[in-house]
């Protein structure tokens, strides 16, 4: 049995938080779900139903934090050692809406997250294209496939996830004792949990499965001797477990490359 924990989910009504959710309450671990529509509030709490840990739904609005200051004032509402950004524009309301959530609010609670001592790790659910440089287990073609397609397509939310993903390396890196996560799927699906490859993968496109996703974030937040880097994954033929041990015991990091690895 895991030792109690409080996790501050962040974006807790999209489908990977759902997922996520009960993973993490039959750990008997506690739950801080932050939701922005009231609406969604009973049945997001159907998810604690019947569970060891206990779930705690908040309605805000992570658009409407503008500051560290104010990322610090929930941190300090909740009390979590832990935190998962699993939030996001989802592409609704244009690019200022992307900028305000995916960059800005996410980097507040980054730097919130570091600045509280409690807090041991963060997660951040990225996408496996959110790279500033070509990794050396890419080939040219992969890389100009990337730049070429998914980048142009989604090029708000490309400079906005890879400015936070960003802050979280360094931000991270700034604590022995915290670690800053980023894993990053290809295209999500709503197939079940399976198998996976986890780290250095050397394509830039594939199928993640949001409930294998939920599934690694659990995983990594439970697993001792995490330390800070990037996870790059896709739906594979690997042992989730036995990918995330792999991937801590050779001390893998996808940020390798990169400017400021």
């Amino acid at each position: 049995m895991s030792s109690l924990h409080n996790v501050l989910l962040l974006g807790g009504s999209g489908k990977v938080a759902q997922l996520l959710t009960p993973l993490l309450l039959q750990r008997s671990w506690n739950v801080t779900s932050i939701i922005r529509d009231p609406a969604q509030v009973a049945n997001l709490q159907k998810l604690g139903e019947g569970q060891a840990g206990k779930l705690n739904v908040l309605v805000r609005s992570l658009e409407d934090v503008t500051s560290d200051a104010q990322a610090k004032s929930l941190i300090d509402e909740v009390k979590p050692d832990y935190v998962v950004w699993s939030a996001g524009a989802g592409g609704k309301g244009g690019p200022e809406r992307t900028f305000k959530i995916d960059r800005d609010a996410a980097c507040h609670f980054i730097r919130a997250s570091v600045a509280t001592p409690s807090i041991t790790k963060f997660v951040m659910i990225s996408y496996l294209g959110s790279r500033l440089q070509k990794p050396s287990w890419w080939s040219e073609e992969v890389w100009q496939e990337d730049l070429n397609t998914t980048r142009k397509v989604l090029k708000n939310y490309y400079e906005a996830k890879i400015a936070a993903d960003q802050v979280l390396y360094e931000e991270g890196k700034k604590r022995k004792d915290f670690a800053g996560i980023c894993l990053r799927p290809a295209s999500l699906t709503l197939e079940p949990a399976g198998n996976v490859k986890l780290g250095k993968i050397p394509q830039a496109t594939g199928t993640s499965s949001r409930a294998s996703v939920a599934h690694l974030t659990a995983l990594l937040l439970d697993a001792p001797g995490v330390k800070n880097c990037w996870l790059d994954m896709i739906d594979g033929d690997g042992d989730p477990a036995a990918e995330v041990k792999r991937c801590i015991d050779e001390g893998v990091d996808c940020a390798e490359g990169e400017p400021f690895y």
